[in-house]
């Protein structure tokens, strides 16, 4: 109760600084202009009138200055490494789905092309529910995988960043398909102990673009706090999440989706600046829910038989380009030089009023941004936003490498990238990071950091550090 009333008062005294704030602005506004109109009035100089225009300029430029909400820092984030006893090689998967009875040849056959083809390696993980024969989709399964999950990864960042879960002011997990009750965020409130007034939220049905919408979120919530630190969850619990039909469609992401997590802390206090990883700058999110087309790309529903699962449809890949090219031309306007932006705008015009077979010119992000965390959702798609973007193999590697190593991991799978780049000590003080995470719904997320400090021994912790030197493969 005592806490309450504090976190009140705090909230009321925040309320009163921000109507004094206002009056003196205001107040000084009227000064400035009963000055000016006293001096017309009395046809005094022209210095008069120029020092209560540079009055009003520095009122201004302080004004600017004061109101802007201080950035959004990135601590640290940690990435979860499964046990050992949940690695899934190509082969065993296969075995073990030759064995369900419910499974004809001609789908076992999709599901090993589907594999072979998904760019993954022989290391990727899946939860225990799966292992089993057939594989089991209990809630207890499923809440049994949350734990762990989310516990260790969380507790890892915590360790890392010489953090208390009591220094926890927001908390946000997602993911896509498990929505218990008590919530996500309610389970880690209480294995951790967590603060009563801590202001916890769990997001559901999001997909891949999840964890980067989740840190824009974030900033939001902290930009109406005040300084404050916010935790954020990502991971996609598989465990109730395997189709057991026939359906192709369905099929899909049987093979595709792996066991991962990831934990995050964020923060808005200026202290936090001098041993926080990187700085936010800028955010962007889009979507193309209006659009049936859009909407129905990537639709949980019940197939013929009554069983469950995700459908993909047909369109997938078009949607996905389309999601992304607004979502770029949002970032670009916010990013790219003003030459790159005119040159895209006249081969836009030249294409429209003029010649429609001319190519409308691709911005260089390369010239902004030194490094890239692009969708993990398969290795065709990854080099087809490559070649859209006119990325380079090196450029693409963390995304290639990631989807080999541990598979798609949802909205997860931007942080392993991360994780890669730092292992591999690219990341210098002063460089960009691009993470852009796309989603069912469909979604389209972008997060564009600078690093704020020199990175290094990455290579030797994480969960790339026993393999980091054999890669790339």
């Amino acid at each position: 109760m005592a806490k309450m009333n504090n976190n009140n008062n705090k909230i009321l005294l925040n309320h009163i600084f921000s109507i004094f704030k206002e009056t003196i602005n205001l107040s000084i506004l009227a000064l400035l202009f009963s000055l000016e109109s006293i001096f017309i009035l009395q046809k005094w100089g022209p210095i008069y009138h120029t020092l209560t225009a540079l009055s009003f300029l520095l009122f201004t430029i302080a004004k600017h200055h004061l109101s802007n909400p201080s950035p959004l820092y990135l601590v640290d984030f940690s990435c979860l490494k499964p046990p050992n006893h949940c690695r899934v090689p190509r082969s065993t998967y296969i075995e073990h789905v030759k064995m369900l009875d419910f499974l004809d040849e001609e789908s076992v056959s999709f599901m090993a092309k589907v594999l072979k083809h998904s760019g993954q390696g022989e290391q990727t993980y899946l939860p225990p529910a799966i292992h089993f024969i057939p594989p089991k989709s209990s809630h207890h399964e499923a809440t049994q995988e949350v734990h762990m999950a989310l516990f260790p990864v969380l507790q890892d960042l915590l360790s890392k960043t010489n953090t208390s879960a009591t220094d926890i002011d927001v908390l946000i997990v997602n993911c896509s398909g498990f929505c218990p009750s008590p919530s996500l965020s309610s389970i880690v409130v209480n294995r951790f102990g967590m603060r009563e007034d801590v202001r916890s939220f769990t997001i559901s049905g999001m997909g891949c673009s999840a964890s980067a919408m989740a840190v824009d979120m974030a900033g939001d919530i902290l930009r109406s706090r005040g300084e404050s630190n916010a935790v954020i969850l990502s991971t996609e619990i598989l465990s109730t999440g395997w189709y057991p039909g026939r359906d192709s469609a369905m099929l899909v992401l049987n093979c595709v989706f792996r066991m991962g997590a990831a934990a995050m802390l964020v923060s808005n206090k200026r202290e936090v600046r001098k041993r926080a990883k990187y700085r936010l700058v800028c955010s962007v999110r889009t979507q193309r829910a209006f659009d049936d087309k859009g909407y129905y790309s990537a639709f949980r529903d019940e197939d013929s038989d009554g069983f469950t699962g995700v459908c993909l449809n047909r369109d997938l890949l078009q949607v996905a380009g389309e999601t992304l090219r607004s979502n770029i031309t949002i970032l670009g306007r916010k990013l790219l030089p003003y030459t790159e932006m005119i040159m895209y705008t006249i081969s836009v015009m030249k294409k429209k009023y003029i010649d429609k077979s001319t190519e409308i010119y691709v911005p260089n992000f390369k010239s902004v941004v030194q490094h890239f965390c692009l969708p993990v959702s398969g290795k065709p798609l990854i080099r087809e936003i490559g070649k859209g973007l006119k990325l380079g193999e090196r450029e693409i590697e963390a995304a290639l490498m990631t989807l080999h190593r541990f598979g798609n991991q949802s909205s997860s799978s931007l942080w392993y990238e991360l994780c890669y780049i730092e292992a591999k000590e690219r990341v210098k003080k002063g460089d960009r990071v691009w993470q852009l995470g796309m989603g069912s719904g469909p979604k389209c997320n972008s997060l564009v950091w600078e690093c704020i400090r020199p990175i290094v021994g990455e290579a030797q912790r994480g969960v790339w550090a026993d393999c980091i030197v054999s890669y790339p493969r």
